[in-house]
């Protein structure tokens, strides 16, 4: 188990390293300048190359990265171009609402998900599992984008149930968290129908019914503890996403979070905040990733963690 955790944690570890190599180039291969963006459009020039020098744009490509490498490994992901602030504040303050909003969106998915996924397996062919299906498509093809504005419409506008916008009661979390969800919705219950499906016609499923065995039992001990492995894969990588900032969402509801952040970093061409978020979204996904590996054993104690 222990040679296992270290080629995984050797394996994050690339990872994470190949994730803020990428994201260094493609941002500093982009166009435009960031010192111009930053000084103004009717700055002179020779403000503008202060600037540069002063944030060390006027080195090699090579010096540059070896500095972020550097800088990163010690905590410090540089200053915001836009604000001037320290990137790594920055993120950890807008975490808390990026949060509370994928753990809200999160459950929405598991909630109705889950039960939709069991009951279309329950009864293959049904009038249930055909409706499900119609829901699956009907969520998976909607963009979040337009959802999210016909939402703010219908029920912030025309029925105003819930606010427009806004951050800091339960009331503001649960439309985008249902927007976030619907898609996710769709997918976990395929996923979980077509693998109860495939574990259901098992032979150890059907020599647990010839035994006598109650059909809850079954179902609860041997289809879906073993159905739910693909669920929990995907449930940790989705997570991770999640965690790692919704831009769309955030975005269409100004939830201030890390998405958010993001975008507006984009738009302002802020590239030591572009870059602190993509390498904060790449950790979370790889940190999560490992805990499903350990959780596998949890649900299935035949799985042993080896290389």
């Amino acid at each position: 188990m222990y040679k296992y955790l270290f080629g995984r944690l050797i394996g994050a570890l690339g990872v994470i390293w190949g994730v803020a190599t990428l994201s260094f180039v493609m941002v500093y291969l982009m166009p435009g300048d960031a010192a111009r963006m930053y000084a103004g459009p009717r700055a002179p020039e020779s403000t503008v190359q202060r600037i540069r020098v002063q944030w060390g744009l006027d080195q090699p490509l090579s010096i540059q990265y070896v500095r972020y490498l550097g800088r990163a490994l010690q905590g410090d992901l540089g200053h915001s171009t836009r604000d001037n602030r320290a990137v790594l504040q920055a993120v950890t303050e807008r975490l808390p609402a990026t949060v509370q909003l994928a753990l809200a969106g999160f459950c929405v998915e598991l909630l109705f998900g889950i039960p939709l996924g069991i009951l279309a397996a329950l009864r293959p062919g049904s009038i249930i599992d055909q409706l499900a299906t119609v829901i699956a498509l009907i969520g998976i093809s909607l963009p979040q984008f337009a959802v999210g504005l016909v939402a703010l419409y219908v029920f912030g506008f025309l029925i105003p149930i819930f606010p427009l916008g806004g951050y800091g009661t339960p009331i503001h979390l649960v439309l985008p968290a249902i927007v976030l969800g619907i898609g996710g919705v769709a997918f976990y219950s395929r996923v979980l129908r077509n693998s109860m499906l495939e574990v259901m016609g098992e032979d150890y499923v059907r020599t647990a019914r010839s035994k006598g065995l109650r059909s809850r039992t079954v179902l609860v001990r041997h289809v879906l503890r073993n159905a739910m492995m693909p669920v929990v894969t995907l449930a940790g990588l989705d997570l991770a996403t999640l965690l790692g900032g919704v831009v769309v969402v955030e975005a269409v509801f100004g939830w201030p979070g890390i998405g958010l952040q993001a975008w507006t970093a984009i738009r302002n061409q802020d590239t030591p905040m572009i870059m602190g978020t993509v390498l904060f979204a790449s950790i979370a996904v790889v940190l999560l990733n490992l805990s499903v590996d350990f959780l596998y054993t949890a649900i299935d104690p035949r799985i042993r963690l080896t290389k």
